[in-house]
């Protein structure tokens, strides 16, 4: 099967289980941000040795589908294999969990996993360290610059390439984590 085949399915799936869903604060399709998270990888295969691209990218694109959508654990099993389905699994973050232990939880059960499922994360990270969101508080946006820095730290040996860009992506959301005094 072509890389380009397997991306194929991979997104298709994801369309489908994502129909509606918007990023937020946008009328932007959340498509965009699995195909943005994708492409991260594409690039970091590139940069890696010994990188099973053909998992990553069913990975990368399917891995907002078991935590923000219907699909089940089982549809994944069946129509990506169990290797994807447990990949997805560890990256969603379990609501049975309190809200302060889930970030923790799925970064331990990533680690038991493929350095792959890593750079995922990674990437995932890479790519919501954008502008934030216009309602979110000034804590919120620290919060989740933090969140980053323990990603980064946690997930190191993952991926050289993606640690490095998330790396970069933490110093420039600084900017958003003060507060500009107006005169």
């Amino acid at each position: 099967m072509t890389i380009q085949t397997v991306y194929q399915q991979a997104l298709r799936f994801a369309a489908q289980k994502h129909t509606g869903q918007t990023l937020p604060g946008t009328d932007i399709t959340y498509v965009v941000h699995v195909c943005n998270v994708a492409m991260e990888i594409m690039i970091a295969a590139q940069q890696t040795k010994e990188f099973n691209l053909p998992f990553a990218l069913k990975v990368a694109l399917l891995h907002d589908t078991l935590e923000d959508t219907d699909a089940t654990f089982d549809e994944l099993e069946i129509h990506f294999g169990s290797e994807v389905a447990h990949a997805v699994m560890a990256l969603s973050k379990s609501h049975l969990l309190p809200k302060h232990e889930r970030m923790n939880d799925c970064l331990y059960r990533i680690k038991q996993l493929s350095k792959e499922v890593g750079a995922v994360k990674l990437a995932d990270r890479i790519i919501n360290l954008q502008k934030p969101p216009k309602h979110w508080s000034l804590e919120k946006i620290r919060e989740y610059q933090k969140e980053a820095i323990v990603i980064l730290q946690t997930l190191r040996g993952s991926n050289d390439y993606l640690e490095l860009r998330l790396k970069e992506r933490i110093k420039e959301y600084a900017k958003y984590c003060v507060v500009l005094v107006t005169e």
